[in-house]
């Protein structure tokens, strides 16, 4: 890494979930000289050697060249998940705004690129034995959210050739979830009909048993941790992130106290493909699909070649998103905002 007083990261996608906890990380690491975080809003959050600029990667191209000009790394965080009724709409963002970031990241000479993908990426696997990074990544057709994040995935296949003197990091995270975050969360894949107060144990009397609903999840900080390790090291490629252990429901109904019932797919799917078109509930029935069909992930190359150990297990990641769910907990950005900013 060049020495600190130079080293200048910019992150795209900065007040959301990852974001802030990327930011903030980079904020304290005395090898950081400064950070610049993008975003569509600016945030009254602003830690030490940050700066902001509000960009808008669904138009934004020259603009994003001029930011990138001088930077040591660009992370790239930026999605939007909704609205999951149109996904013209998220592809706008999603994919032609990450191909902006990567062709402004050559355009600038910008010798590392972290970029946020996901398990949400990888072809369906198996829920017994976990995948390595050399699964294929071509996602759950059905569903916008794998579509995109698979795309991106062909796409940076086509950037490293096209660019060999960027070093191209891939974070492939579980899912991310931190106590800022709940409020955020909550709207997104629950929408305004499900009150965060509701996800209290003893309004839980059983807990639905879907055969297949088994996934990984990690601590946002955790994730954040290693995206820091990736921009001071010189990694290429991609990398699971996840914690122990997968979750379940024996793992929730021991959490909830509550017991496991068994439900089929079908019956559930039915269920949210119903809510979801009364426009009740964000989240489609398409990514529940794609949910079932994720592989669980192998871990083993972040731990050896990153260094990198969660620190917080998947239980204690659940049981502090809970608990903001249950205080409508949130943060100083526009994505994060709660019933009360903290």
């Amino acid at each position: 890494m060049t020495s600190a007083q130079d080293s200048r990261i910019v992150v795209t996608g900065a007040t959301g979930n990852v974001g802030t906890s990327v930011v903030r990380l980079l904020s304290e690491d005395p090898e950081v000289g400064s950070v610049l975080g993008l975003a569509r809003r600016i945030p009254e959050w602003s830690p030490r050697k940050t700066e902001w600029a509000a960009v808008d990667l669904a138009s934004a191209q020259a603009e994003l060249t001029k930011l990138f000009e001088g930077a040591t790394a660009v992370v790239h965080l930026a999605w939007a998940f909704q609205p999951t009724h149109d996904p013209a709409v998220t592809w706008r963002t999603n994919v032609l705004g990450g191909i902006r970031v990567f062709e402004a990241v050559a355009a600038a000479k910008v010798p590392t690129l972290v970029h946020a993908s996901s398990v949400g990426a990888y072809s369906p696997g198996s829920k017994d034995h976990a995948v390595d990074e050399s699964w294929p990544t071509h996602g759950w057709p059905g569903a916008a959210y794998c579509r995109e994040k698979a795309y991106l995935e062909r796409t940076l296949d086509a950037f490293d050739r096209a660019h060999p003197r960027v070093r191209v990091v891939r974070m492939r995270p579980a899912f991310l979830f931190k106590r800022e975050s709940a409020s955020e969360q909550r709207r997104i894949f629950g929408g305004r009909f499900v009150p965060g107060p509701l996800a209290r144990p003893e309004l839980l009397p059983f807990l639905p048993d879907i055969p297949g609903l088994r996934v990984q999840a990690l601590h946002t900080d955790d994730a954040a941790e290693a995206y820091r390790l990736a921009i001071g090291s010189d990694v290429r490629g991609a990398f699971n992130l996840a914690a122990e252990p997968p979750v379940d429901a024996e793992l929730l109904g021991e959490m909830f106290d509550a017991r496991p019932v068994r439900l089929p797919p079908t019956a559930a799917r039915s269920a949210i493909a119903a809510a979801w078109g009364l426009h009740l509930l964000p989240a489609s029935p398409h990514l529940f699909d794609a949910v079932l069909r994720l592989p669980l992930m192998d871990c083993t190359r972040a731990r050896t070649e990153l260094r990198w150990q969660p620190r917080h297990t998947a239980s204690e990641v659940l049981e502090e998103f809970l608990h903001g769910l249950r205080q409508g907990a949130g943060m100083a950005t526009a994505p994060l905002q709660g019933r009360k900013a903290s």
